[in-house]
């Protein structure tokens, strides 16, 4: 019996370099030339762009009536700890509040079915403003931190600790949480008459 034939595998063409000496001139990579560092000449640098509205982190842009964007699990707990969401704003923020919720969140609790049918009701109380989605998807914490980030009007109410990690790399966004049964407010302007606990 002969010696049997065995494929070789991850075998390559040998090829030639695009340096060979063998290639036309035309076609073979240029030298790079390097350039002489000018130690006089001013450096230039990317500083990163911040909104107008924003003063040392400090918002301009909120105030009475608050716009609120509010999150599937804030409704969700707010139920639970038997809170009313546009009264205990009020109580929390001593002003008019406007909750407002965008399609993302409205289909989430819509995806939830019927055991979150009370949420769903809350969520279509004529008192919450109506945000439309025009992005593709239908993942509500990539929706609200791009509408947070363009937008420094809004006060974003969650009780999800992941969502809460993103929006504080944000500066100027107050985060509203529930805590002791009652609603709390995180890095919100001394002005305002929010109280502290």
């Amino acid at each position: 019996m002969g010696k049997q034939k065995t494929k070789m595998y991850a075998t390559m063409k040998r090829m030639i370099t695009l340096k060979d000496q063998r290639i036309k001139e035309k076609d073979r990579v240029k030298k790079q030339v390097k350039k002489k560092i000018d130690p006089s000449k001013i450096k230039e640098k990317e500083v990163p762009k911040y909104p107008s509205c924003l003063f040392f982190q400090y918002n301009t842009q909120l105030g009475p009536p608050y716009h609120i964007l509010v999150d599937t699990n804030f409704i969700n707990f707010s139920i639970k700890a038997k809170l009313d969401i546009v009264q205990s704003m009020m109580d929390c923020l001593y002003a008019k509040c406007i909750p407002c919720i965008t399609d993302c969140v409205m289909a989430e609790i819509e995806k939830l079915g019927m055991k979150y049918r009370v949420a769903l009701r809350i969520a279509k109380d004529p008192r919450f403003e109506r945000l439309p989605c025009t992005h593709k998807g239908t993942y509500a914490d990539d929706c609200l931190v791009q509408r947070v980030t363009q937008h420094k009007c809004y006060i974003l109410a969650t009780v999800d600790r992941d969502l809460k990690r993103r929006i504080r790399k944000i500066p100027g966004v107050p985060i509203m949480y529930i805590s002791n049964h009652r609603f709390n407010i995180e890095r919100m302007p001394d002005d305002y008459g929010a109280p502290r606990f």
